[in-house]
């Protein structure tokens, strides 16, 4: 194929994928007045009572980590094994850059210089309700920034279930493991 040939083929394609069909066709900006409609909107107003697909949120505790405006100390939903590994997942990925993989607040930014992060080991996140820490991953604490646009809810109640495992593995003591289990413990420790 010669080569003023060939640049004639380009030419033609090129040329063909320039139409205006779509592009010169009758159309209003978002919310630019016009005389349309009677009232001069552009857009017709949302009808009353729609909820956005993926937005309707009946169940409140779920969705906030509060009932009546108090902190909620119960799980929305039971919380397996697999949803401790994907907070574990989840943890690590959001959390522990600040807070650290075992959560005493030493994490990498702490050690670079950053301010400290919280450690879940004090007596006062001890004995918070699991909502709070919902509450504070959705809504952020002091430099804490909020994690509700990163963070799914349910996700967000993994990590604190997950935070939960993390109190209990630094804080337990042998009383805390169940009778028949103990027989176990003491033969892994000596």
């Amino acid at each position: 194929m010669s080569p003023k040939l060939f640049l004639l083929f380009t030419l033609v394609a090129v040329l063909s994928g320039c139409r205006q069909d779509m592009h010169n066709q009758p159309r209003y900006k978002p919310l630019a007045g016009t005389d349309f409609f009677g009232d001069g909107r552009s857009a017709r107003p949302v009808v009353e009572g729609t909820v956005a697909r993926g937005q309707l949120r009946i169940d409140g505790a779920r969705y906030t980590g509060k009932v009546d405006g108090q902190e909620v100390d119960v799980f929305p939903f039971p919380i397996t094994k697999q949803d401790l590994t994907r907070g574990q997942q989840r943890f690590n990925i959001y959390c522990s850059p600040c807070h650290s993989r075992i959560g005493d607040g030493n994490g990498m930014v702490v050690q670079r210089g950053f301010r400290q992060a919280a450690s879940y080991h004090t007596e006062r996140l001890i004995k918070a309700p699991i909502g709070h820490f919902f509450d504070v991953i959705t809504n952020g604490y002091g430099a804490m920034p909020r994690y509700a646009s990163r963070v799914e809810p349910d996700d967000r109640w993994r990590i604190a279930a997950y935070i939960r495992v993390l109190q209990l593995s630094q804080n337990s003591k042998i009383a805390d493991v169940p009778p028949d289990r103990r027989a176990e413990l003491e033969v892994t420790q000596q």
